[in-house]
């Protein structure tokens, strides 16, 4: 396992080396925009604008915002994109590439009209560049390594600039060495809030925003696996996996948006409990009215954003996930055969006078797995995870909660605890007699006489797919 201090040494000297023969000298660097960090893992309250056209900031799902600077009517922001160390959840870390300390990088606001100049200092070891996903602007600003510009190498700093043309939902994210750089968890958020009111963009009351990613971190490692294509362990928001992950707290009849974006390599159907919304906006903008239905699910393809507007019309906590089961797990063993139905005591007791501690998984589901303190290699996971005020919740990965409380105040967005249930409103365990069930009359075989049907079930191998 690579220390923190091994991870900075190795895959960050040659770009800190660089950054004092090749950079711009110290009087023009004085000249750019304050390099502004971040190391914590918490959701950071929304940044209010303090110059420039005013809009209602959004909400980085356990991130934050990059605060600019105004010259000369433009608005400046500096990204550093170098290697930073990502808390995924409690208990394990993990060493990634990203922008100003943290995977992914802070959300960057703009409004629709807006002048913006974005200065990027490469920190790595190795070139880099930034696109700027679904943003219209002259083709050498796309940021297309080889085709729209030359790349960055390390210790140098680009300029990139241009016009925020239209209100949207957007991200940025590397177009060079990208499968290396998007699983080492190079990407960020970008929304262009409208210059004054929308025909198809409402206001709302909360605003949040994150950012899919999956990574592949052997069990007592840091460093991804970058040549990866499907077996991902590690299924996160904003590279955080729960029970990691912050919830969304929201006043009850809040009008509420959520923007996803997608850079993992495959489709999320993202689901949300206790509410119907609607698609309201797409990396291509807003939708039109007329194309828009209830939903609980919405899927999100590979590159794609998504914006979900509803009403928090019902109080209480309200699961809000990724519907492929396995991506609401951590750390997932592929190779781990199904044991339900199969009867382990005979071979578990002969074990057991060779391995003491030796259990048996999985004969009965994985619920117990849930319950169970077993130790782990260093710098991981449970699979199954999380607790909430009536046990194990079983959740990891892409998954978090949505508290909608009356009480909680405007524009706080703390956590207000576990849901108190109102009486009678809750699931409880029936304590009466149970009648005696009816059973349908026996049918006969195929062949005319009744009895068992032996079927031999051939389960296909491998994983791929996914």
């Amino acid at each position: 396992m690579i220390s923190r201090r091994d991870f900075f040494k190795f895959t960050g000297a040659a770009a800190a080396a660089g950054v004092g023969a090749a950079s711009a000298s110290s009087v023009a660097m004085a000249a750019l925009p304050e390099i502004v960090s971040m190391d914590k893992p918490d959701t950071q309250p929304p940044l209010m604008p303090p110059s420039g056209r005013p809009y209602n900031p959004v909400v980085t799902l356990n991130g934050w915002t990059l605060p600019w600077r105004m010259k000369d009517g433009v608005k400046e922001f500096h990204l550093v994109a170098e290697p930073v160390v990502r808390e995924i959840a409690p208990g394990m870390k993990a060493h990634l590439w990203g922008y100003n300390g943290q995977s992914p990088g802070p959300t960057i606001e703009v409004v629709e009209g807006d002048r913006v100049r974005i200065f990027v200092t490469n920190r790595l070891p190795e070139h880099t560049t930034i696109h700027w996903h679904g943003q219209r602007l002259p083709s050498g600003m796309d940021g297309i390594g080889g085709l729209t510009q030359p790349p960055i190498r390390p210790g140098k700093t680009f300029v990139y600039e241009f016009v925020a043309r239209r209100p949207g939902t957007f991200m940025y994210h590397p177009h060079a060495d990208e499968m290396t750089q998007l699983a080492m968890g190079m990407m960020g958020f970008w929304v262009t809030h409208p210059k004054g009111r929308h025909p198809l963009i409402e206001s709302v009351d909360r605003d949040f925003c994150f950012l899919l990613n999956a990574y592949d971190i052997e069990p007592g490692s840091a460093t991804p696996q970058v040549n990866t294509m499907l077996d991902f362990n590690l299924w996160t928001w904003n590279s955080r996996a729960f029970p990691g992950i912050d919830s969304l707290n929201v006043r009850l009849n809040d009008r509420v948006r959520i923007r996803i974006g997608n850079l993992t390599m495959t489709n999320h159907p993202i689901h949300l409990h206790g509410v119907e919304f609607e698609v309201t906006g797409t990396d291509g903008g807003p939708t039109p009215k007329g194309s828009r239905w209830p939903e609980v699910t919405t899927d999100i393809a590979v590159g794609q954003m998504r914006q979900i507007d509803f009403l928090a019309t019902e109080e209480g906590d309200w699961a809000f996930h990724c519907h492929k089961s396995h991506h609401t797990m951590n750390a997932m063993g592929h190779a781990v055969p199904t044991m339900i139905g199969v009867d382990h005591s005979g071979i578990a007791g002969k074990i057991n006078k060779l391995i003491p501690d030796y259990m048996v998984m999985g004969e009965r589901g994985m619920a117990d797995m849930a319950e169970m303190e077993m130790p782990l290699p260093d710098n991981t996971l449970p699979m199954m995870t999380g607790q909430g005020p009536f046990g194990p919740l079983e959740m990891g990965g892409m998954f978090t909660v949505m508290k909608v409380r009356r009480d909680q105040p405007r524009g706080d967005y703390s956590d207000p605890g576990w849901y108190r249930h109102p009486a009678g409103t809750q699931a409880h365990e029936y304590s009466g007699e149970l009648a005696a069930p009816v059973r349908a009359p026996q049918a006969a075989s195929p062949q005319g006489a009744p009895g068992d049907v032996e079927v031999t079930v051939r389960k296909p191998a491998g994983h791929a797919g996914h």
